[in-house]
């Protein structure tokens, strides 16, 4: 029965966390544009997370060790060196996003200027990760953030044409308003809003918080190939909300207010509440996991100790990049910068950082030494290399597609 438990516990905080200010500002922007015709993005970046983070789930689960700390032992310190600064600079970018995006999320609720917010954002993400235990800060931001649910029941409600909507998104195509450029540069924004590094890093990093051993595979497996999907179905959602109410009005979404005007058309002041709760807990949610991964890279590439499940005093090093990290972000948000802003580079700027993060896990993933027969197969491998392609275009295409569609304006 405690076996069940944590399936259905890790299945639903899989859920909760997978969605964050990433997904909820782009997938509203494209749905408020393109409609659902980028919906198929959203399947192959879940597919590719999938993937990726079971790889990554089942090395720290067989090795007993983070990704990270065998990427360097595995591909030598420099390579490693060039994955960590790009890994950190995208963790603290992405931080900022989700930062910012707590405060936008407050202000909705409190009508205070987000600028006051920042600080005390921040502030609530380091006590937390000083002091909340690893387990309760993973599942109640996860649980809470289920109430985004209300996307999907705002769609339900708000009783669009299901049929053009399944067209949209069956037979994707550049909308006549639209460049071709520019639905390419969202393209690759939805991809990397659905394959952020951070997640990876993360996931490895709290199997072994947690303690995974072998037996633990079955279970990880579980919370990826129902959870992750499942928070797909919710970017997908939201996107038909905004292309449902906001497309035929011609509003692009600018900022988080808009984001959450179709559930609020549909469902009143109830869904109105419901919503802005789930997108503080999964915008805290992921400030959260940011925040720790920032420490999490650093100091498993250095050999420092870390972890939550040490004292702080024991891993003194981790807890400050953490603190840093978060220093850094306040201090980007409180020059007056949009965090709609920052999170639409943010995921850009995560598709660009894509290789760096992916090639390493699918060595690893393939060596005998630190996997013994729990190697990739050979299904594992052709997939892998199938998006290893995908990933390096994507990453590519993205600055010179930025450039030319004026970061899709």
């Amino acid at each position: 029965m405690k076996r069940l438990f944590a399936v259905a516990l890790g299945i639903l905080t899989a859920i909760g966390g997978f969605l964050d200010i990433g997904d909820l500002v782009t997938n509203a922007v494209v749905g408020s544009r393109f409609g659902l015709s980028l919906a198929w993005v959203v399947v192959v970046g879940v597919l590719g997370i999938c993937m990726f983070a079971e790889m990554s789930g089942r090395v720290a689960a067989v090795s007993g060790r983070a990704t990270f700390e065998i990427i360097r032992e595995r591909l030598g310190p420099r390579l490693a060196a060039g994955n960590l600064v790009a890994s950190f600079l995208i963790n603290v970018l992405t931080l900022t996003a989700e930062v910012g995006g707590i405060a936008l999320a407050l202000q909705l609720a409190s009508d205070v200027h987000p600028r006051l917010w920042i600080p005390v954002a921040a502030l609530a993400v380091w006590l937390v990760v000083w002091r909340v235990k690893f387990s309760v800060l993973e599942n109640v931001t996860g649980l809470l953030g289920l109430t985004l649910v209300v996307f999907a029941v705002a769609l339900f409600l708000l009783g669009p044409p299901w049929e053009a909507l399944a067209a949209d998104a069956l037979t994707p195509r550049v909308p006549a308003q639209e460049h071709v450029a520019t639905y390419w540069y969202y393209a690759i924004a939805l991809f990397g809003a659905a394959m952020t590094p951070y997640e990876v890093f993360f996931f490895s990093s709290g199997a072994v918080e947690e303690g995974w051993t072998v037996r633990d595979l079955g279970t990880a497996r579980l919370n990826v190939i129902i959870g992750f999907p499942f928070g797909g179905l919710l970017s997908i959602a939201i996107a038909g909300c905004a292309a449902v109410v906001l497309l035929p009005a011609g509003i692009e979404v600018t900022s988080l207010s808009q984001v959450v005007a179709p559930v609020a058309q549909a469902g009143g002041k109830l869904a109105l509440a419901l919503v802005i709760v789930g997108i503080v807990a999964a915008t805290f949610g992921a400030a959260l996991e940011t925040s720790l991964s920032s420490g999490y890279t650093v100091a498993q590439f250095f050999g420092w100790p870390w972890g939550k499940f040490r004292r702080p005093a024991e891993a003194a090093r981790f807890h400050v990049v953490v603190i840093v990290a978060l220093i850094v972000g306040v201090g980007i948000l409180m020059t007056g910068v949009d965090p709609v802003l920052v999170t639409e580079y943010s995921v850009v700027f995560s598709a660009i950082a894509l290789p760096l993060t992916y090639l390493p896990i699918l060595v690893i993933a393939n060596d005998p030494e630190y996997m013994g027969e729990h190697v990739n197969g050979r299904l594992g491998n052709a997939l892998g290399l199938v998006y290893l392609v995908v990933i390096l275009v994507a990453s590519l295409a993205a600055i010179p597609l930025m450039i030319l569609t004026g970061a899709g304006a």
